[in-house]
């Protein structure tokens, strides 16, 4: 009788074990966010370059190469606006926005180098299928 007891109590910890790990519609995974675009600027005495000059709606990483000789800082100027921090001649910096789709220009403040378009596109794809690495 004892066993037949530890048998239904066992029994019946297995069943709710296993309603509880099936898990079910509640908790639908939503897909992961894509991978951030990384973006390089470079300004010169004269320019502004931007690439790549097209990319997908999203957060973007933007690496900051300042080779001209004075310290300059970098504006993104369109849906989404945004500032660097002031870079000293022959420095890198860094700036991070999430950008809306539509048309930009890359400005060097205080410098005479002539503004740069980009273009953001729709939204990146998820990056449920993508290897992330630290």
């Amino acid at each position: 009788m004892r066993r037949r007891g530890i048998a239904l109590v066992t029994l019946a910890a297995a069943l709710a074990f296993g309603a509880t790990a099936c898990g079910g519609e509640d908790f639908e995974n939503e897909p992961r966010p894509a991978v951030p675009a990384e973006i390089s600027i470079q300004i010169s005495q004269q320019d502004v370059t931007v690439s790549p000059v097209e990319f997908g709606a999203g957060i973007a990483n933007f690496t900051i190469a300042n080779l001209g000789p004075t310290p300059t800082a970098v504006q993104i100027d369109g849906p989404t606006d945004g500032e660097s921090e002031e870079i000293a001649p022959g420095n890198t910096g860094e700036l991070r926005l999430e950008l809306a789709t539509g048309d930009y220009q890359v400005v060097a403040a205080g410098s005479n180098a002539d503004p740069f378009p980009f273009t953001v596109g729709p939204d990146r794809k998820s990056a449920s299928d993508d290897l992330l690495l630290p």
